[in-house]
């Protein structure tokens, strides 16, 4: 049996459920969201595949994570219709509707600071609050990936004010999003109800073009 040491380390781990939905961003600026379908996202202009997917996370205790939160799309192919910035801002957007804790990773293995500044956008789509937390923002991040790379010429001391900047320039404050255990799913929902929300496909909260604390 565990003591009550471990089992309180135990119960402080179990906080949520990480659920990782893949960024499929080719052909995303064409109607019919060709790669998105054929990966099974039922995504279209009118139609959000994303907010069916975060409302069916309701009733869990879980966070839905989601990638390429480093890309832009002018640094991408025209030809292959890619649209990596929209995409981030309608999951995003969706799950903050459906009241979800939600996190990013990035796609591709970057260590400057035009990606760090578009992780940082993301993380804090209105920028800081100086009043509070801001009304929307990242949850988590899952910085990909630690390398050799990382370690070399002045990559890491960019890395060091990036982290610095996700925190906004804070010390870690152990009250701000506190762990708890984890809780019991609630009722499944109707299925009925998860594809109501996917039409109309709401316009994404509004996006700054650039952080407002750049690396």
């Amino acid at each position: 049996m565990m003591n009550n040491a471990w089992q309180s380390k135990l119960n402080k781990s179990l906080h949520i459920t990480i659920i990782k939905v893949s960024g499929i961003h080719w052909w995303y600026t064409v109607p019919n969201h060709a790669a998105e379908l054929t990966a099974g996202y039922y995504n279209l202009d009118d139609r959000d595949g994303y907010r069916t997917i975060a409302h069916m996370l309701t009733r869990h205790p879980a966070s839905m994570n989601f990638t390429c939160a480093e890309m832009r799309d002018s640094e991408q192919s025209s030809e292959a219709k890619i649209a990596p910035e929209e995409l981030v801002q309608q999951v995003l957007s969706a799950g903050w509707r459906e009241g979800l804790n939600l996190a990013c990773e990035n796609a591709l293995s970057r260590y400057d600071a035009t990606a760090y500044n578009t992780i940082l956008r993301n993380a804090r789509p209105q920028g800081i609050n100086k009043n509070g937390s801001p009304e929307h923002k990242l949850y988590g991040f899952t910085y990909l990936r630690v390398s050799d790379e990382l370690f070399e010429g002045d990559n890491y001391n960019t890395f060091k004010t990036f982290v610095r900047r996700m925190h906004a320039n804070l010390d870690y404050n152990p009250n701000v999003d506190p762990v708890a255990p984890l809780k019991r799913s609630k009722p499944e929902i109707p299925i009925e109800e998860i594809l109501e929300v996917a039409q109309p496909r709401l316009e994404p909260f509004p996006f700054q073009k650039n952080t407002d604390l750049p690396v």
